[in-house]
């Protein structure tokens, strides 16, 4: 019986699994810190981390016993790859499960900053509506509009889907064209350039590598059509947050709806006071279906992985 690490409470199915098979301990509700995660670290044999967990080098070298990390999130930013690999640690995530639910998140936000939903909500609630007007609020039209997706893979395709039903025109870029992609949702290929300056929306649904840090600096966000609406569930980092809040402040970049921050859960001041930004807790993959499915594979993988069953995402 191996003794295994969660560093949240996560779905009771996840808890089940393990707890069936393995010595448990759950640290809490909230995040454990570097510091007292690097403490016991030692202790465990295998670990079901979230993406807030810093697995770098050092804490990588003090897990002596560590057999796999098993991380709750489809992203794995967070580990340190080469480190676990030269440590023998198996590094696992959960991929596919939270596609949809993070794409109807990215349109919902799509919809939200672009019709001004919560400063409409805020609006009524405050007392301060008086009927209808012919001025009142008007917001962006997202039908017909030009949607360039930044991150053209599971994420990025299934927000095109929805984009589809909302006949919009759809660009994408990254490293590599995905052709039977362009035909199967209509989407045109472009340097990431020339799609910021025709986008009236940009989704970022792209994970975040040395590549992509700050992909949206103070450079890329002046090149963006003018009005555009910037749209964030791939990671913070992306965007250099605080050029963001200066291009909106500007008035070069008309709104944002973001679900993920560059010093999460720290977020830039002037973001926080913004009627024209829609901010959330960072809600990609909030549903009780995806969430009961993340919990079944990180568990399952770590179970596999003391039966010596290869698990099924294992991240290379």
């Amino acid at each position: 019986m191996a003794k295994i690490l969660m560093t949240r409470r996560i779905p009771k199915k996840g808890i089940a699994i393990l707890s069936a098979e393995h010595e448990l301990d759950i640290a809490g509700d909230k995040s454990l810190g570097y510091e007292e995660l690097f403490e016991i670290i030692d202790q465990y044999d295998g670990v079901l981390s979230m993406l807030s967990d810093k697995f770098d080098e050092p804490m990588i070298k003090r897990a002596k016993r560590l057999k796999i990390i098993s991380n709750y999130a489809v992203g794995y930013d967070n580990i340190d790859l080469k480190a676990a690999e030269a440590n023998n640690i198996i590094v696992t995530n959960t991929p596919d499960v939270l596609t949809e639910a993070t794409a109807e998140l990215a349109f919902s936000l799509m919809l939200a900053a672009a019709r001004r939903l919560i400063e409409g909500d805020k609006f009524v609630k405050s007392g301060k509506f008086e009927g209808w007007e012919p001025l009142l609020m008007l917001g962006k039209e997202v039908s017909g509009a030009n949607l360039g997706i930044i991150g053209f893979g599971r994420i990025g395709q299934a927000v095109a889907k929805r984009a589809k039903g909302f006949s919009m025109k759809i660009f994408y870029s990254q490293r590599k064209r995905n052709e039977k992609a362009e035909v199967e949702y209509g989407a045109k290929f472009l340097p990431i350039d020339d799609l910021l300056a025709i986008s009236d929306f940009v989704s970022i649904n792209a994970p975040l590598n040395a590549e992509s840090h700050h992909l949206l600096n103070k450079e890329r966000l002046s090149r963006i059509k003018n009005g555009a609406i910037i749209i964030n569930t791939g990671r913070g980092a992306i965007i250099d947050e605080k050029e963001l809040a200066n291009a909106l402040i500007s008035g070069k970049v008309a709104g944002a709806g973001l679900d993920v921050y560059e010093y999460e859960p720290k977020i830039t001041k002037e973001l926080l006071e913004m009627d024209n930004v829609v901010l959330l807790p960072h809600l990609g993959s909030s549903t009780v279906k995806t969430r009961d499915r993340m919990a079944e594979m990180a568990a399952t993988a770590i179970v596999d992985c003391f039966k010596s069953k290869m698990p099924l995402h294992i991240v290379k």
